[in-house]
């Protein structure tokens, strides 16, 4: 697992942050949180291949968060990608992208599998389960999150003690079935231990502080909108988004294992003020930057 930060800023973008993208690079896939303008290029410089891109997440309709969708669409199509598309979003997704196929003569290579978002929104598969969280902005917005599916530990030493020896057996037996060996059964209780720890991250996307993020950031990687500092809360709570310190808060009461603050206004030129601010307060803060690449912890 590895978050690549392509765009971190909040509405405009500046010589230093572009529009909002998150790329999750999780084994042979990347999956994007929000495609900004500008998100192709990002993906480019920062090396990560746009054609191994298999689902793109639209948190809202501001147009900060969708409007690189035309220019990945195209650059795909002209690079010869033949693998299906999945874009998902809130009520209203599939108009959004008809428009935008109505924007200019397209003619796509590939399928889109356009699926919406609502309150109750699930992804599961083998790996991982993607959840949709409602948040506070001014249009109807949601965050995400990520959680890695894992299996219990396989304890192999206790294994051979029973005579059981490496193969397909072990893999029957760490999905709980039980096998028999030697003419003996053997359950699959006896050698498997606690479930491992896996990735989990979440991002608010734009928003008001919520218990929806609070109560679900427990041991995840916390990705907080934090357009303001301290001293702009009113212009925080007029145009529904966070704070620095407020996104700080939200970490420390959640027991989130780590905070990354982005959507900066690009009024700041500098972390310092947002670091000074939150240090204090939720110790493990990182200001995400363009091309910033993190590893979750677990």
């Amino acid at each position: 697992m590895e978050i690549i930060f392509l765009g971190t800023t909040a509405a405009i973008p500046s010589s230093n942050r572009g529009h909002s993208s998150i790329a999750l690079k999780y084994h042979d896939e990347v999956i994007l949180w929000d495609c900004g303008e500008g998100t192709q290029r990002q993906l480019i410089k920062s090396k990560t291949s746009y054609m191994k891109v298999k689902k793109i997440f639209v948190t809202h309709y501001h147009g900060d968060h969708f409007l690189g969708i035309p220019g990945i669409l195209q650059t795909l199509s002209f690079t010869g990608r033949k693998e299906n598309l999945e874009i998902y979003g809130s009520k209203g997704i599939r108009d959004l992208i008809n428009g935008i196929l109505d924007l200019g003569k397209y003619e796509l290579s590939f399928n889109l599998k356009i699926k919406r978002i609502n309150h109750n929104f699930k992804l599961k598969n083998k790996r991982y389960t993607i959840r949709s969280l409602k948040v506070k902005h001014s249009i109807p917005t949601y965050g995400l999150l990520f959680e890695e599916e894992k299996k219990r530990e396989f304890l192999v030493d206790k294994a051979k003690k029973l005579g059981i020896k490496p193969g397909p057996i072990y893999s029957k037996l760490q999905n709980g079935e039980n096998v028999e060996v030697d003419g003996r059964l053997i359950d699959s209780e006896e050698v498997l231990g606690e479930i491992k720890k896996g990735y989990k991250v979440l991002y608010s996307s734009d928003t008001r502080p919520v218990d929806t993020v609070r109560k679900n950031c427990n041991r995840s990687t916390l990705i907080h909108d934090a357009t303001f500092d301290d001293s702009h809360a009113k212009n925080a709570r007029q145009t529904y988004h966070s704070t620095c310190i407020e996104a700080a808060e939200i970490a420390k009461e959640g027991g989130a294992n780590e905070l990354i603050l982005t959507h900066i206004s690009p009024r700041y030129k500098k972390d310092n003020i947002f670091l000074n601010q939150t240090l204090k307060i939720f110790p493990k803060t990182t200001v995400a930057k363009d091309f910033m690449r993190f590893k979750p912890h677990l």
